[in-house]
């Protein structure tokens, strides 16, 4: 090759000889090829042994010709502009290779300029400039200059007919079929594609019939559209008439069947085929895989004659799909042609499989990252719960300069959700909207989740109204939202306007309208549609619909109602439907229907902390100590930890946590302080301490030290002190709220005039005034 290349240029030294004066003085100085390609050379060789002598003008312009073509060629827009313009006399050729130059590169606008300088446009010219813009997807500019041309081939019919085929304009191609006069077979072929293509495959199929003698790749065409329909019936009909099949026709019927579950007919024409490629392999082990197959996909990879890095990345992703993550490494390390995907397939499954440390490892020794692999990482660091370090990672990534796309925005969203990092959320926002992401369902919905998360269900809606093209999940999102803040008839609104565009209720959006229901206390609304759900939108109801209707009417204490539900059920209760019957139980002090249910939640889920909990706080509340010691008797011999319950909010881009009685805070002094001055004014205000919640038989002044400073309540007063007046004060908690803590805070953000939105583990609640958003129904 070496030797190849200087034989090259030594020769084209020679031949540029007599113009080395002019014409190397106009090259550009470094990191280009100043030399002609072989094409160049080739045709100049060529026509030198011809022996036809040539006029001496046309030869001169021939080489400054090569030049502005090599310039172009090697990106030096600018050197080939400084050729031009020193050129004593131009051809067409000359303006055509400025025109393919700029094209080439990519720039329409000087490309355009130099078509419209041209003395004298012939066909090319005009074909040349109308194919840059359609490259370019600029197909009202390439119809306007086709409208303008004085003659036109069948090169400049096909440019505008592939062109809005090509960008899913079918209708547009038929049209610009229909007016041509001479037709080939790539005019044809570009039609049959544009309809494939668009999912029009009936008007693809009377364009096939209206034609004979079409070629292979014609009907390979057709035949894809149908197997991308899955209408297999229809693809083994055209593949059965072919008159001629290649290794295309064979792979595309193979892949069909296999991708299908239709594994028995694959492998049928794959014993059945003649020439088996690669691919053919490849379409095998693919379709095996992605029927969770795996074994029977490793025998055929096994087996194949070549394997190429789809063969091994679709084995590996077998592997890492069943969670047999020995074997995909075991595969992985052998691999020696590892691509990008590779890697990515790889640490994506150990993130998912919860070994985030291999992943980490995987993506550190990675010789080159792309978007996905950063995606990949940062969602696998927010799935395992390290959301301070997926945040990080994100950090870096744009430090980096990593092209951004969607994922790993969703990803971070999805952290901020988690984390309750509101402001962060909204530099998110802010990026997406420059880079134009925040239109669509996949980040906009991830939006709408953070901003419901976050407490902000006002920009939650802003954001929802953002999204151009809503789906199912969109509006799903949105009417939860609403429904776990408590604006329940908010949600029933939103839930008319769904149907109102057209959009059908799935199971999903059910559940929370229920919820919806539920924490409004809107009792006969959520009846009229639980039982009209099926007849209406055809969702038959499941356990999560039973037990929002069962949390509906034990909320309004209509237990004898829940219970008979309950027993109406077309299958068994679960835990979670006993347990929205236990906390109605509690909520009502209903004992001994309380002990039932509970020991039905044991039986079913041992290590439910909450519910033994639960129990508790009912015997508590009756004065039972004895059996309180007994469910914490039961809950050591069966290794139940209480959940510890914490609290926290953001600050200036900073979270803060608190612990029932916290003595870790830097600023607890500050905070005790102001507690001890927020007691006082709570008991002007009529505030009792709800001593029967505490779940200890001690005296009422050790009781009402032990609610003092519960988790929440810390929160608060540090969000008081440091967020400034006429700002929400946004808390979470990671258990439900208690009774004396949602009173206390109710009567706080009376004194102070703030409002402080509390988000549990159930709900969120607004509180304002001295009430809160779930009037005291939660």
């Amino acid at each position: 090759m070496r030797g190849n290349n200087r034989l090259r240029q030594l020769h084209s030294s020679c031949i540029l000889h007599q113009h080395t004066q002019s014409i190397n003085r106009l090259q550009s100085p470094a990191n280009t090829n100043p030399y002609p390609s072989k094409k160049t050379l080739k045709r100049h060789l060529n026509s030198k042994s011809r022996n036809k002598p040539k006029p001496a003008g046309d030869w001169d312009i021939r080489q400054w010709n090569v030049a502005i073509t090599t310039h172009m060629r090697n990106g030096c827009c600018d050197s080939a502009l400084h050729v031009f313009n020193s050129m004593p006399r131009r051809s067409s050729v000359s303006y055509n290779a400025m025109i393919s130059g700029y094209l080439l590169n990519g720039q329409l606008d000087p490309a355009r300029q130099v078509f419209d300088q041209m003395p004298q446009r012939d066909l090319v010219s005009w074909n040349v400039m109308i194919s840059g813009y359609v490259r370019n997807k600029s197909l009202s500019a390439a119809r306007n200059l086709f409208e303008m041309m004085p003659k036109r081939d069948v090169v400049s019919w096909n440019t505008m007919l592939s062109g809005y085929a090509q960008n899913g304009y079918a209708d547009a191609a038929r049209r610009i079929f229909d007016r041509m006069l001479e037709k080939n077979e790539i005019s044809w072929n570009g039609l049959l594609a544009a309809y494939v293509q668009n999912g029009r495959i009936e008007e693809a199929c009377m364009l096939f019939e209206s034609k004979a003698n079409w070629e292979v790749v014609s009907w390979n065409s057709l035949m894809g559209g149908f197997v991308k329909q899955k209408r297999l019936g229809d693809a083994k009909w055209i593949f059965d008439r072919m008159p001629v099949r290649d290794e295309v026709s064979w792979n595309t019927m193979i892949t069909g069947y296999a991708q299908n579950n239709y594994l028995a007919e694959a492998q049928r024409l794959f014993e059945e085929a003649p020439v088996k490629d690669v691919f053919t392999w490849t379409a095998m082990v693919s379709g095996y895989v992605q029927n969770g197959k795996v074994d029977e996909a490793r025998m055929i990879f096994d087996a194949m004659p070549e394997k190429n890095t789809v063969s091994w990345n679709a084995m590996i992703a077998g592997y890492v799909q069943t969670k047999r993550m020995d074997m995909a490494r075991e595969l992985f390390e052998a691999m020696t042609c590892k691509n990008v995907a590779s890697w990515n397939t790889m640490i994506t499954g150990y993130a998912q499989s919860g070994e985030i440390t291999h992943a980490r490892n995987l993506f550190d020794r990675m010789p080159q990252h792309d978007c996905i692999s950063w995606a990949a990482i940062i969602a696998g660091y927010a799935q395992s719960g390290y959301s301070e370090d997926s945040l990080r990672l994100f950090i870096e990534m744009k430090r980096y300069g990593e092209r951004l796309n969607r994922s790993p925005f969703t990803s971070v969203l999805s952290t901020c959700a988690n984390l309750a990092s509101l402001e962060l959320g909204k530099q998110l926002h802010g990026q997406l909207v420059k880079v134009g992401f925040e239109a669509g369902c996949f980040v906009g919905n991830a939006l709408l989740v953070m901003y419901c998360k976050c407490g902000s269900v006002e920009e939650a809606y802003h954001a929802f109204e953002e999204i151009v093209d809503k789906d199912v999940i969109s509006w799903n999102t949105m009417i939860a939202g609403y429904a776990r803040h408590g604006f329940g008839k908010d949600a029933l609104m939103l839930f008319e306007s769904m149907k109102t565009v057209g959009i059908k209720p799935d199971d999903i959006t059910m559940v929370g309208i229920l919820s919806a229901c539920s924490h409004t206390g809107l009792v006969e609304k959520g009846t009229e549609y639980f039982y009209s759900m099926n007849r209406d939108y055809g969702v038959i109801p499941n356990s999560k619909h039973y037990t929002c209707m069962v949390d509906l009417l034990g909320r309004a204490g209509r237990l004898d109602e829940a219970q008979n539900l309950m027993k109406n059920m077309p299958f068994e209760p679960d835990a979670a439907t006993w347990g929205a019957l236990l906390g109605a139980c509690r909520l009502y002090g209903k004992t001994e229907l309380a002990e039932k249910a509970a020991e039905v939640i044991f039986e079913m889920e041992p290590e439910n902390a909450g519910m033994y909990v639960l129990l508790s706080n009912l015997y508590a509340a009756s004065g039972r100590w004895g059996d309180v010691s007994k469910v914490r008797l039961k809950m050591r011999d069966r290794g139940v930890k209480k959940v510890t319950g914490y609290s926290w909010l953001e600050v200036q881009n900073k979270v803060h946590t608190f612990s029932v009685g916290d003595t870790l805070h830097p600023e607890k002094d500050r905070i005790y302080a102001y507690l001890e001055e927020l007691e006082f004014k709570l008991k002007q205000d009529g505030f009792v301490y709800s001593t029967k919640l505490v779940l200890h038989d001690v005296g009422e002044e050790e009781k009402e030290h032990m609610l003092r400073y519960h988790s929440e309540k810390l929160a608060v007063a540090y969000g008081i002190l440091s967020i400034p007046a006429g700002r929400p004060i946004r808390v979470m908690k990671n258990l439900r709220v208690c009774e004396d803590c949602h009173n206390a805070i109710k009567h706080i953000s009376k004194i102070v005039g703030r409002l402080i939105i509390l988000r549990d583990n159930n709900r969120f609640h607004h509180f304002s005034g001295g009430s809160c958003s779930c009037g005291d129904y939660w």
